[in-house]
């Protein structure tokens, strides 16, 4: 009996210590445990179509309603010094897909027909043989999908590839070559959420690529009912937006039930700046691909009282909403107005989240983001270009080379002989042009531009031209 107490003694006072020295020992902070058990995250990039910076509630939005996405923006971080790489849709794009300004790939403008991309010295779809965003992530181990708005070709090109060529293991999409099946716009947030079910065991990356507030437009009754205070342009223009965050709210109950809210990057950005407003006889328009809507005269998305909007180099163009979340490792609740990203780096971003690694022979324009996303601070190294081949005289729409170096932004025209420099940290809006203040550094980044100039190609690949070039050619 005796032995037996002092073996319980024994065991008491060892037990105490080990309590102590338990208790003493510094415990892992809640986002230190989160990045020991999370692994390989899901990766989901919803990118909207002519989303003006203004059409989010959070952004100050004058009619638009977008409860969810006010949400994400509580639970993640707001990056409102975000821009694009062109402001038009393929360029755009091409920037994801690749992590290159678009110009490396001769992707100028919108795909449209084959005559007009030889008007314009393009290919007649983005190369596939290229580092390509999706192709990486697979070879990390993840499933991939995309679903929603192709646009890296056009349904007038008939032998331009299919999305699974760029390493996708599954899609569905519209605006896409016209021998494949065109899905409806408005199913694209329902194949997304079948696609993330059948592989919640697995990494996922899947890029969502929403039609709204692009043209045409399909408002439902629903959504128009609750806006029936409003004007007709904003009427519709309000249904359209809140049928997009609806459809996000989805997304988010979806990974909450399926256990894995916790575990997934969830992005929302859009493409490009709002879309002109048409006039009263804009008000129907037609598209090969999702069929015929109404027009431009109801897009009347906001840009928050930046200049300009699709199709220009000033902010209203090309810096668009950014919205970063992922519960546990992306801080809630932040606003940074102030470093600038840029889509060229998303594709490095979510290759180093991914645990996937870049070919030695890539060179990536843009620099991964993880550090920021984290909470960490963050200063950018690389220089943010822009060429934009379609530039007019008319207002806002001048510019036709861009370059942004730290908080330097120069813009340029050199057939009109016009330059504007602006300081995007103390001048957000770009309202105060600094030319005149600052020559020698107008000609610094007037330098680093031409030097980027000579990197381009002349011409494009000719492994993306159509067959029906040849035709073309011999008429």
């Amino acid at each position: 009996m005796r032995k037996y107490q002092k073996s319980i003694r024994a065991f008491s006072i060892y037990s105490l210590v080990g309590v102590l020295l338990f208790s003493c020992k510094p415990r892992p902070t809640q986002e230190s445990v989160k990045l020991e058990t999370t692994g390989k995250p899901n990766i989901i990039f919803i990118y909207a179509d002519d989303w003006g910076y203004e059409d989010l509630g959070s952004h100050g939005s004058t009619f638009c309603k977008t409860p969810n996405l006010d949400k994400m923006v509580k639970e993640g971080v707001d990056f409102q010094n975000f821009t694009v790489s062109n402001p038009v849709c393929s360029p755009s794009r091409t920037a994801v897909m690749t992590g290159h300004f678009p110009a490396r790939h001769s992707v100028h403008g919108h795909f449209a027909t084959v005559q007009s991309h030889i008007k314009r010295n393009m290919p007649d779809w983005l190369n596939p043989e290229v580092v390509m965003l999706p192709r990486l992530l697979k070879e990390a181990g993840y499933k991939t999908a995309h679903y929603g708005k192709w646009h890296l070709s056009n349904t007038h090109v008939a032998d331009a590839p299919s999305p699974l060529d760029y390493g996708y293991d599954a899609y569905d999409a519209f605006n896409l070559p016209n021998q494949l099946p065109q899905m409806s716009a408005d199913s694209t947030m329902t194949r997304t959420l079948d696609f993330i079910e059948k592989n919640k065991e697995n990494p996922f990356f899947v890029n969502v690529w929403v039609h709204a507030t692009h043209t045409p437009h399909y408002p439902k009754e629903k959504f128009l009912a609750q806006f029936s205070d409003l004007d007709e342009q904003q009427q519709v223009y309000a249904a359209v937006v809140a049928e997009a965050d609806y459809n996000i709210g989805l997304l988010f109950n979806k990974l909450k039930e399926l256990g894995l809210d916790e575990n997934t990057l969830v992005i929302f950005s859009s493409d490009n700046g709002p879309e002109i407003t048409g006039n009263e006889y804009k008000k129907h328009a037609e598209d090969n691909s999702t069929g015929p809507g109404l027009g431009t005269y109801y897009s009347v998305g906001e840009t928050n009282g930046l200049k300009g909007r699709k199709r220009s180099l000033y902010a209203g163009g090309i810096r668009v909403p950014f919205i970063v979340r992922w519960p546990g490792v992306v801080p809630a609740g932040k606003v940074d107005k102030t470093t600038p990203l840029a889509a060229v780096d998303i594709l490095p971003t979510f290759v180093e989240l991914a645990g996937g690694t870049l070919p030695e022979t890539y060179e990536p324009d843009g620099e991964s983001l993880v550090s920021i996303f984290k909470g960490n601070s963050y200063t950018r190294q690389s220089t943010i270009y822009w060429q934009w081949l379609f530039a007019n005289v008319n207002t806002d729409f001048w510019p036709g080379l861009g370059i942004q170096d730290g908080e330097w932004k120069l813009l340029i025209n050199r057939e009109i002989n016009r330059k504007e420099l602006y300081n995007t940290n103390t001048d957000w809006a770009e309202q105060i042009d600094l030319v005149a203040q600052n020559p020698g550094k107008v000609k610094e980044l007037e330098a680093k531009l031409d030097k980027w100039l000579l990197t381009l190609p002349e011409n494009p690949p000719t492994n993306c031209f159509s067959a029906e070039r040849g035709s073309l050619t011999n008429n």
